[in-house]
């Protein structure tokens, strides 16, 4: 990987967090190609969508860009999925990686096109909001929250063979399947959409500032559809953040663990927090009792 482009499909972008990561980047031996509209405003929105869109496409199909990062999340991306050219992707597949809103990206690239893409980090997010980035060492092993979310991003899309350990079960067992999955809000925005995959998956989510009570509908709403309940063969749960209730939300999954009667794991680094590893979306998976691996 020499070139990463970062685009901006979501929430407005602060232009010296993105200085800020575009360094980072450097300081790895890479080269960084922009968006046209990483810096526009639109209300909330990096600009507006036709834009996003064109550069999108442009990104695709650029030989000379290796990857594509999204700058931020917020929200935007879901008024983009109905505008995608999706056989310029297919024609030109190349890594794409964010999260949060940018989730319905990530699942609606992977149905249209089969394509793997990659729940990890974003350029402003992750990388952005460091004062002195360091570089990796050649093993990877390198200092601090940034360090160790590049060095799980690189073997991701390397095509390592990733390995990862939950902290709780809820329920014993072994699943296979694709794993699939993202942010829980996100997700859930796709409903009414052809977005869940036809194959056996393995579910992983997280989100942040949700209410126990929503988080409980929101799964719900994912219960509800006869597809997911019948292909959903595992469930990989990430942070919840600055929930409203922890006991609570521990009662939730116990129950909804009793109900689905599927393995269930949590405390996975699957997170908004700046150290979080990388879930290549589409990829074979099997989930052992509190062990994954992808």
């Amino acid at each position: 990987m020499k070139t990463i482009g970062i685009i901006a499909p979501s929430g407005a972008i602060e232009e010296e967090t993105l200085k800020r990561a575009v360094t980072f980047f450097e300081t790895q031996g890479l080269k960084v190609k922009l968006a046209k509209n990483i810096l526009d405003k639109n209300r909330y929105l990096a600009g507006n969508d036709e834009d996003k869109i064109e550069e999108l496409h442009k990104f695709f199909q650029d030989n000379d860009i290796d990857l594509i990062m999204c700058a931020r999340g917020g929200y935007g991306a879901i008024r983009l999925i109905n505008k995608i050219d999706y056989d310029v992707i297919k024609k030109h597949p190349k890594p794409f990686t964010g999260f949060s809103d940018v989730t319905a990206l990530l699942l609606m690239i992977y149905k249209k096109t089969g394509m793997v893409t990659y729940h990890g980090p974003m350029a402003c997010s992750d990388f952005g909001e460091i004062e002195k980035p360091f570089p990796l060492s050649p093993s990877h092993k390198g200092r601090g929250k940034s360090s160790f979310t590049f060095a799980n991003f690189l073997d991701a899309v390397n095509g390592n063979k990733l390995k990862f350990e939950g902290k709780k079960v809820y329920k014993q067992g072994n699943a296979e399947g694709i794993i699939w999955g993202g942010n829980l809000a996100t997700v859930v925005s796709l409903c009414g959409l052809d977005f869940i995959p036809d194959e056996d998956f393995i579910f992983f989510t997280e989100d942040l500032n949700e209410p126990v009570y929503k988080i409980d509908r929101m799964f719900q709403q994912l219960v509800n559809i006869n597809k997911f309940r019948e292909k959903c063969k595992g469930i990989v749960l990430g942070d919840f953040l600055d929930v409203d209730n922890t006991a609570w939300l521990e009662e939730y999954f116990t129950e909804l663990t009793d109900r689905l009667n599927i393995p269930v794991t949590s405390g996975f680094k699957i997170t908004h927090n700046q150290k979080k590893i990388t879930i290549p979306i589409g990829r074979s998976a099997i989930l052992d009792n509190f062990r994954l691996i992808i």
